[in-house]
């Protein structure tokens, strides 16, 4: 279904999570090694950057590192890996309206980032932004700050400013609208947070349509602040001109100063 059978057969046999052991979830798992960027200017902003499968928290530090972004701070954590039998909502392969969804490991995952960020100095905005499943749970902690709650019940401790999502996908975005549209204060959430998306039209490992389908679901579901930016030629990766616009709506989302 839009999916080569080797790169299939890799996400069936590596399953990452961004997450811990916590109060939202049974499992635990331990992450390898949180890589920071240090903001070279004022601290304004601090950003976790999620990286999909097969990747790890180096890879986001290198990538970020090098962005013009000098009042950020980038939190880059490892992932742990595990083998798993069945991938229910995050096999890329059976991405559908109907498809169930890994809602304990979703929680887990969006605790986890939220532990991340619950230290941070109160006048400093703070975003989650990932690629590939690292946007499907940056993505979701989007509806869980909007929801007030996770999944489960739980409060989100977090107040966004931003979330960016790179060749990703929505969990959970049939039942999205329903969720908000029934609390004043989930509407008004949902319309405060700005979110970008952006998708390679020659993505055949999470196809564009997962893409612009999400795009679609946020903004029906009350998020009036969503881009979404379409590349041509561009597959299941990141290109410069793509980070170069991820910077620049960062910077006037989070309205960042300069370096001093």
């Amino acid at each position: 279904m839009g999916i080569h059978q080797s790169i299939k057969q890799e996400l069936i046999n590596k399953y990452d999570l961004y997450k811990h052991g916590s109060r939202t979830s049974r499992r635990s798992l331990d992450f390898g090694k949180t890589h920071v960027v240090r903001p070279k200017g004022k601290h304004q902003a601090t950003i976790v950057w999620l990286h999909g499968l097969g990747d790890n928290g180096l890879s986001s530090y290198q990538l970020l590192e090098s962005l013009p972004l000098p009042n950020i701070k980038w939190i880059c954590p490892t992932a742990p890996t595990r083998p798993v039998a069945i991938l229910g909502g995050f096999d890329m392969g059976e991405l559908s309206e109907d498809g169930p969804d890994d809602w304990e490991g979703l929680d887990a995952s969006a605790a986890h980032i939220a532990n991340l960020l619950s230290t941070e100095p109160a006048d400093v905005k703070v975003g989650i932004g990932g690629f590939s499943m690292g946007s499907a749970v940056a993505l979701y902690s989007a509806t869980c700050f909007a929801m007030g709650r996770y999944g489960n019940g739980i409060p989100y401790p977090i107040n966004l400013r931003a979330v960016v999502g790179l060749s990703g996908w929505l969990p959970g975005s049939r039942s999205l609208r329903n969720k908000i549209e029934v609390s004043h204060e989930a509407r008004r959430r949902a319309a405060s947070l700005p979110v970008l998306l952006s998708h390679g039209i020659s993505d055949d490992v999470i196809l564009y349509k997962y893409g612009e389908k999400s795009a679609q679901s946020l903004s029906s579901a009350g998020f009036r602040y969503i881009t979404f930016k379409p590349y041509d030629g561009l597959g299941h990766y990141t290109v410069p001109r793509e980070m170069d616009e991820v910077s620049n709506w960062l910077s006037s989302r989070l309205g960042l100063g300069g370096s001093s």
